[in-house]
């Protein structure tokens, strides 16, 4: 039984039938379609309502589910009832029959209104938005009145959907100022915002944007990556490029190793000079002075090597410098190793006829040397053949950086070289240990033995530092290595040999390093036939 009768409802039925007979009697809204309609009193019940859906889906008074008793048109869409609990209701019976809120037809339509006001639907079916804001006032008698102070069209701009004459409004006296129509203030560029779990819309957190992304406008839901040669300023607004970073010469690290590259160099080359100019002195002819020569050209090369490794990484540096370092640093070792050979082979060769002898005075020891390096050699070129290093910009490794370094290509090759690098030290430290005690004059064995040992120790404490730094200071290890195993080459071999050129002249004579053998020699009952051998290898090789 109908206790009241609610004159809301009952406009809005006029109001429904009112737009049906207008698009029925209008040739340009649906041109060739006549509407009609049967209207149901829910009673705002969810049960009426119900029985509602079910009448108008069957065609019958009573409740036959998945049936329809239609003789004519059947029914193309079904408006909701007013309270919105009632209107969900009935959605969820709709929407177990795939039932259409709206009529394809309206995405069709548009048309303008005697008024001149412009009538579309969207792809949902669903009309532009256009409402009136209207300021109620309450006065102490129980009195109101309502004044329109602006609009609301969707159809507008963007930031000119609302329209509000301020001047008209009317506030309460409880508020000073513009009340918040928010519970959160709004975000600021750098941050974006997130909804909170629970709350409505209008509330949520403001988080700054992740490293790499910006905000450059506030209140945005999303940030925005920046490219990838880009980064995020500290602000997170702004995206500025990367900056590059490699081991340059201009900066203090890479100036010091240059400097020390150049002087290295600069050192060696001065001694190399000094054991030209007093070549006929005895310390210089002893032990193949042709060697030496060769090794204090390589040892030059190996420290101007290290400046292929500073600077800005180019397509020519990456596929050289690690090949150039190989090479000269295999012929340095052969050297050395050739020096010892000379030594065994000179004080093992116990009789004058003996089969050793042969070998003393030939071109057994650059044999020695060209062999050696030429297998590192031919595993350069075979690695340059088949997988060339080359420039590579790292942009994910560091935040904000872009790291420009060489790629090696192919690591097992590169292994490889220094594998074989290891095994030439490796094999010259035991030759050289073995020939230690031979007798002093003219054996440099000791001090072979000693600069491998350095060798060794600069390399084995460069790996776990190459393998836990990064990009220029991995280059700055590897720099460091080859100048410190450089310099205990040149420091252990020749050093001894500049003291007595240049500040003992009195012991750079052919009879003290003779005598010293022989003493020497009869300490260790090995007889007159060393001395012979000694004497001979002073000759020169």
């Amino acid at each position: 039984m109908i206790s009241s009768f609610q004159f809301r409802s009952y406009r809005d039925v006029l109001a429904f039938v009112f737009a049906i007979e207008e698009i029925n009697q209008s040739s340009r809204v649906l041109p060739n379609v006549t509407l009609g309609y049967k209207v149901y009193d829910s009673c705002s019940s969810e049960a009426r309502a119900l029985e509602g859906n079910i009448w108008l889906l069957t065609g019958k008074a009573e409740s036959v589910p998945n049936f329809s008793c239609y003789q004519g048109p059947s029914v193309m869409g079904i408006v909701g009832d007013s309270p919105s609990r009632i209107s969900v209701a009935m959605s969820r019976i709709l929407g177990l029959y795939l039932f259409p809120q709206v009529l394809d037809y309206l995405k069709r339509v548009s048309f303008k209104t005697s008024l001149g006001e412009e009538i579309f639907f969207d792809k949902n079916g669903d009309p532009p938005a256009m409402f009136d804001i209207v300021n109620w006032t309450i006065y102490p008698d129980g009195n109101s009145k309502s004044i329109t102070i602006g609009n609301f069209n969707s159809q507008a701009r963007t930031g000119e959907e609302i329209a509000i004459n301020a001047s008209s409004v009317t506030w309460h006296p409880r508020y000073s100022k513009v009340p918040l129509s928010v519970c959160t203030e709004s975000c600021p560029v750098g941050y974006r915002k997130a909804t909170k779990e629970g709350k409505a819309i209008c509330c949520f957190d403001c988080i700054p944007c992740s490293k790499g992304e910006i905000a450059n406008e506030s209140d945005t839901t999303d940030c925005l990556k920046c490219p990838k040669d880009q980064w995020s300023t500290g602000s997170r607004d702004l995206c500025i490029p990367k900056t590059i970073e490699f081991l340059s010469f201009v900066e203090p690290l890479g100036a010091a190793l240059a400097t020390m590259s150049v002087t290295l160099s600069f050192i060696t080359a001065s001694i190399l000079c000094i054991f030209i100019y007093f070549s006929d002195t005895p310390i210089v002819k002893a032990n193949n002075r042709g060697l030496s020569y060769l090794l204090l050209s390589s040892i030059i090369i190996c420290f101007l090597c290290a400046l292929i490794f500073i600077g800005k990484p180019e397509k020519e540096s990456c596929m050289f410098r690690q090949v150039a370092f190989g090479i000269m640093f295999s012929l340095s070792v052969s050297c050395l190793l050739a020096k010892t050979t000379v030594v065994v082979i000179a004080f093992n060769a116990s009789k004058p006829n003996g089969s050793l002898q042969n070998w003393v005075g030939s071109r057994f020891p650059y044999f020695i040397v060209l062999f050696c390096s030429a297998v590192q050699l031919i595993l350069c070129i075979f690695w340059l053949g088949t997988s060339t290093p080359f420039v590579e910009y790292n942009m994910e490794s560091e935040d904000g950086k872009i790291l420009i370094q060489c790629n090696e290509g192919s690591l097992s090759i590169f292994y490889c070289m220094l594998g074989y690098l290891g095994f030439l030290v490796i094999v010259c430290f035991v030759a050289a240990f073995l020939a230690r005690q031979l007798p002093d004059s003219f054996n440099e064995a000791k001090f072979i033995t000693f600069s491998m040992l350095v060798f060794v120790s600069v390399w084995l404490s460069f790996i776990p530092a190459y393998l836990s730094t990064k990009v220029k200071y991995m280059v700055a290890v590897e720099v460091f290595a080859i100048l410190a195993s450089g310099a205990g080459l040149l420091i252990c071999i020749f050093i001894p040999k500049c003291y007595i050129i240049l500040l003992r002249p009195q012991l750079n004579t052919k009879e003290h390093l003779m005598g010293k053998a022989g003493s020497n020699n009869k300490k260790n009952n090995k007889g007159q036939c060393t001395v012979i051998n000694a004497s001979k290898l002073y000759h020169e090789i």
